[in-house]
């Protein structure tokens, strides 16, 4: 099989493990159960609608772990550098419209400990890449909950007006977003503000000219590190895959930094989920930082695409002119040089390296 061919979630979690070792990460393994007040006291972290507990032995309250970030934050100790672990791990949750159990499996990594602009980098080219390995027909939008937060915070309308506010800005509802700018009488300046983050979106070049203006203050400092990270990300070779989109909103009391999302040509959601997530680690007592990702393996499952675009190495075409013997000799005389051959009537639909034509007077 071409290694270009994935067949299935288990090929692409073997191929993230092995892009992820390249970077000095090492595997984790947890267990599969955590405590229930890990989860309860960061029931806002989770993506899900729900954690499965049950009573262990000894009678205290258990939970088949929802998520993996929270374990290994938790089971981390502190050292000096960071802790750079990759996992392919299965959490549990309570699906919101079946009510029944589900288990997900997932691929991901994450860095802990002194954070740096450079493991930033890093780990949202890491992101890309991932996505690189599914397929050549991705994206990967960019947000900055440090933008955010700085913008309401100086605007201070209030709690009630951020959350409304947020929800519109995830459904990019430019509509009620300046009526409910109206209703809390809002300035035109900061009106214009909050209506540019929500229509920001499209190749980040373009789009952080039309959001530098309304970045003030603390947010101007958040928009100087997301504005490096993009020229980084400029030079790599995945640099025209890269959008800023604010619509990716990410719980700020986590959240305090770059937040992306990872989208695939042919699935209907996400596949590619992250952030830096420094206030966890404030709220779980650790004075550190702390940036990864997850890959949703589930989503993946049946998924066939091909990275170079190509079924085949050699189109070899034939008709009735084409004698057998020669047809079969010509086939195996190419696949025995390594060639992936297919003998066909016609070209529609196969994509192909090379041609052979033994059709006819091409004979």
């Amino acid at each position: 099989m071409s290694v270009g061919v994935l067949k299935g979630e288990e090929k692409i979690a073997f191929e993230l493990r092995s892009l992820y070792k390249k970077y000095g990460y090492q595997p984790y393994k947890m267990s599969k159960f955590e405590e229930y007040d890990l989860y309860v006291n960061n029931k806002e972290f989770l993506l899900g609608d729900g954690v499965i507990t049950f009573n262990d032995t000894d009678g205290r309250l258990l939970a088949l772990k929802p998520d993996v970030t929270l374990s290994i934050i938790k089971n981390s100790v502190a050292t000096a550098g960071k802790r750079k672990v990759y996992y392919n791990e299965n959490v549990y949750r309570i699906s919101g419209e079946t009510k029944q159990f589900k288990e997900i499996a997932q691929a991901g990594l994450e860095c802990v400990g002194d954070i740096d602009e450079y493991d930033v980098f890093e780990t949202v080219y890491l992101a890309a890449a991932s996505l690189a390995a599914i397929s050549d027909n991705f994206v990967l939008d960019l947000s900055h909950a440090g933008i955010l937060s700085a913008t309401l915070e100086e605007i201070g309308a209030g709690g009630d007006f951020d959350k409304a506010y947020l929800r519109l800005l995830s459904e990019k509802n430019r509509h009620e977003a300046a009526a409910l700018c109206e209703k809390y009488a809002l300035s035109c300046e900061e009106k214009e503000r909050l209506l540019t983050l929500l229509s920001v979106q499209g190749e980040a070049g373009k789009a952080l000219e039309k959001l530098r203006p309304v970045c003030q203050g603390k947010a101007k400092e958040a928009f100087a590190r997301l504005e490096r990270l993009c020229k980084l990300l400029g030079v790599t070779e995945y640099a025209d895959k890269f959008r800023i989109d604010f619509s990716v909103v990410n719980n700020r009391n986590y959240y305090d930094d770059v937040v992306f999302k990872g989208f695939v040509d042919g699935i209907y959601e996400g596949v590619l989920s992250g952030g830096r997530y420094d206030l966890l680690l404030r709220r779980m007592g650790k004075d550190e930082g702390a940036i990864g990702f997850a890959v949703n393996l589930d989503l993946l499952e049946g998924f066939k695409e091909t990275r170079h675009r190509k079924d085949v190495d050699i189109l070899l075409l034939y008709d009735e002119n084409t004698p057998t013997l020669q047809l079969v000799r010509a086939v195996n005389a190419l696949v025995k040089k390594g060639n992936s051959v297919s003998a066909q009537k016609t070209a529609d639909g196969i994509r192909y390296k090379e041609l052979v034509d033994m059709t006819g007077d091409k004979l």
